[in-house]
C-alpha cells in the first residue's frame, strides 16, 4: 500500500474487520492509557500537550532549512490558498507544498469548529470526551509541524486563513451530528489523512532528491504527524458497529474523491485511484514497524 515505508513482517486484519462492542468499548480504555503515556498533561489553554510542545521545541532549537530556494517562492503564496496558476507550470516542490497546505488548511479549519464545543478537561466526565480533547490538541500540534515544513523551504509567513461561507459553515455544524451520523464520515477522514501522508511519504525521495538533509527533515516531521493518524484510525474505527463500518466502506471512494477534487494537485502528485484502493485495504502490515512501536493498533486489527 505505502510507497515509501516498508512494512513489517507481522500482519494485521483490515482496519474494517468486525469487532463486538465489549472489544470497542474495553480499546477505548486502552487507547487512554496510550494518549496519556503518549502525550503526558495537557495544556488545555494553548491546545497543547507536554510531550508535544517539548517535541516542536526541540526541532525548533535545531532548525534544517534547504540549500536551494524554491525557483519562485512567491508562486507558493500565489497559489497555496487558491490554486491561480496553471499548476502544470508548476515545479514539483512547490505542488508539493502547497497541497500541504491545502490538505493542512481543511484540517485546522475542521480541528477549530470541534473546538469550539470543548469543555475544560476537569469537567470531561467520560473517557471519551477526554480522548476528544487530546485528539484535537494532536490535531494542533500537527499544524505547527506542518508550518516547520514550510519553514525548512524558507517559507516562514504561512497562516491557515478561513474557508469559503459555505465549507465553513460544513465545518460548523458537522460536529452537531449525532455520533450515529458523525462517526463513519469522522472515521473516513481519518482513514484519508493517513494514505495522504503515507503518499507524501512515498514521493519525498524523488522530489527533494536534490535536498537530503531538508528530505530527511520533512520525512521526520511528516512521521511524527503519521504515528498520531495511525492511532487516530484505530481510535475512530472504535465508534464503528456493523452498520456504521459497511457505511464507512462505501463512504471511502466518494469521501476521496470529493475532497481531492477540490485540490488540482493531487493528481499531479498521486496516484489518486490507487489511494482510494490503498484506503479500501487498509492493515497496518504496510506500516514501518518501528511506527507501529510509537502508536496504537486496536485490538481487534492484530492476529
Amino acid at each position: 500500500m505505502n510507497p515509501g515505508i516498508e512494512g513489517g513482517e507481522k500482519r494485521y486484519r483490515s482496519i474494517f474487520a468486525p469487532a463486538t462492542r465489549q472489544e470497542r468499548m474495553a480499546n477505548f480504555e486502552a487507547y487512554w492509557a496510550y494518549s496519556l503515556q503518549h502525550d503526558g498533561d495537557l495544556l488545555q489553554d494553548e491546545k497543547d500537550l507536554v510531550k508535544k510542545r517539548d517535541t516542536l521545541t526541540g526541532f525548533q532549537a535545531h532548525p534544517v532549512r534547504s540549500l536551494r530556494p524554491l525557483a519562485d517562492p512567491a508562486s507558493f503564496y500565489r497559489n497555496h490558498v487558491t490554486m491561480r496558476d496553471n499548476p502544470h507550470t508548476l515545479d514539483r516542490k512547490t505542488l508539493l507544498l502547497t497541497f500541504l497546505y491545502k490538505f493542512a488548511r481543511h484540517e485546522y479549519v475542521g480541528i477549530s469548529a470541534a473546538w469550539e464545543r470543548t469543555e475544560p478537561i476537569a469537567e470531561s466526565r467520560s473517557t471519551i470526551a477526554k480522548i476528544g480533547l487530546y485528539h484535537l490538541c494532536e490535531e494542533f500540534s500537527h499544524m505547527r509541524l506542518f508550518q516547520e515544513i514550510f519553514r525548512t523551504f524558507h517559507l516562514d509567513h504561512v497562516e491557515y486563513v478561513p474557508l469559503g461561507k459555505w465549507m465553513s459553515r460544513v465545518y460548523r455544524i458537522f460536529p452537531l451530528f449525532p455520533e450515529i451520523l458523525l462517526a463513519p464520515p469522522a472515521f473516513v477522514s481519518e482513514l484519508m489523512g493517513l494514505t495522504v501522508y503515507q503518499h507524501i511519504d512515498g514521493v519525498l525521495d524523488d522530489i527533494l532528491h536534490d535536498e537530503p538533509e531538508a528530505r530527511e527533515r520533512v520525512r521526520t516531521l511528516l512521521r511524527e504527524v503519521m504515528t498520531d493518524e495511525l492511532a487516530h484510525v484505530g481510535q475512530r474505527r472504535n465508534f464503528l458497529g456493523h452498520l456504521g463500518l459497511r457505511v464507512a466502506h462505501r463512504m471511502v471512494e466518494s469521501m476521496y474523491r470529493a475532497f481531492f477534487r477540490d485540490i488540482p494537485e493531487t493528481a499531479l502528485l498521486f496516484n489518486i485511484e490507487q489511494m482510494i484502493q490503498d484506503g479500501k485495504a487498509f492493515d497496518y502490515s504496510t506500516i514501518a514497524p518501528e511506527m507501529i512501536a510509537k502508536s496504537w493498533v486496536p485490538s481487534y486489527c492484530k492476529t
